[in-house]
């Protein structure tokens, strides 16, 4: 599933194709959207909140956006005015034109026409990447999550969206792994504000690159410490990489069994990943 830093690098390459312009067309293929005519609306901006796609519009005193969540198959493309389109047709979940462009929605799991995208938002914590990042609220909102449940997991935690919004699979694992932790481990035992630092920096690094590396390493297969890396050599200590799949594909675990012990076979303190 696409995560924040991706959403973020989406909606920088929809902007200048959108923003600014009206909208020539405007089809929504889903059948609760069916009716919905934003022809002639004025494109104000493209942004992501998390995970979500923003795409604000306005008409004269009216405002409202468009707001998608991709899921782990949607994506957002766009297109020159008669260029065949890189996905089946059937496909389309909605398609706004502009002069000499329009921009495709695919197999999109979210799909919201909203007056307020930011109130219809507002259950998320703080944006990992949002202008108004704040460290804090989401150093406050993990306390408070494991004050409710102190048996919930670091990988729990990360994930939920409502605590901190943008981490997905590929950076919980990533996260857990510079922790030194096993993703088992519950919550109350893992340092917050390290783990909001760490999944803030990842994502910040790599907003604007095509390519997502979390190791800082060059080379086939290095990207990553343990995502996507099942029975491969830990980059530090050599061990085979393990992975314990989960209920969906939204929840696979990548880690090292020597740098990230399970709970109660750690025969020492974490090492320093800083």
């Amino acid at each position: 599933m696409p995560e924040g830093d991706s959403l973020f690098a989406l909606a920088t390459r929809l902007r200048p194709v959108l923003a600014g312009k009206t909208l020539t067309k405007s089809d929504f293929r889903v059948p609760r959207l069916a009716t919905v005519d934003l022809l002639g609306w004025h494109v104000d901006g493209v942004r992501s909140i998390g995970k979500h796609l923003i795409i604000d519009l306005s008409d004269g005193d009216r405002r409202c956006a468009v707001r998608s969540h991709l899921g782990m198959d949607g994506s957002w493309r766009y297109f020159t005015l008669g260029q065949r389109w890189t996905k089946p047709g059937h496909t389309a979940r909605v398609i706004l034109g502009v002069d000499g462009a329009e921009a495709v929605g695919f197999l999109l799991r979210e799909l919201h026409v909203d007056r307020d995208p930011d109130a219809a938002l507002a259950h998320l914590g703080p944006d990992l990447l949002g202008p108004d990042w704040d460290a804090d609220v989401a150093v406050a909102n993990i306390a408070e999550a494991v004050r409710r449940n102190p048996s919930r997991t670091v990988s729990d935690v990360l994930l939920d969206q409502r605590v901190i919004a943008g981490v997905g699979n590929i950076y919980r694992n990533e996260v857990c792994f510079l922790l030194g932790v096993h993703p088992a481990t519950p919550m109350v035992d893992v340092d917050a504000a390290r783990a909001v630092e760490l999944a803030r920096e990842l994502l910040w690094q790599n907003r604007r690159s095509p390519i997502r590396n979390t190791t800082g390493l060059r080379g086939r297969g290095q990207n990553h410490w343990v995502y996507g890396r099942e029975g491969r050599s830990c980059h530090r200590c050599g061990t085979p990489i393990t992975r314990v799949d989960g209920h969906d594909r939204d929840r696979v675990t990548y880690f090292c069994p020597t740098c990230q012990p399970a709970i109660g076979s750690r025969t020492g303190p974490a090492p320093d990943r800083r």
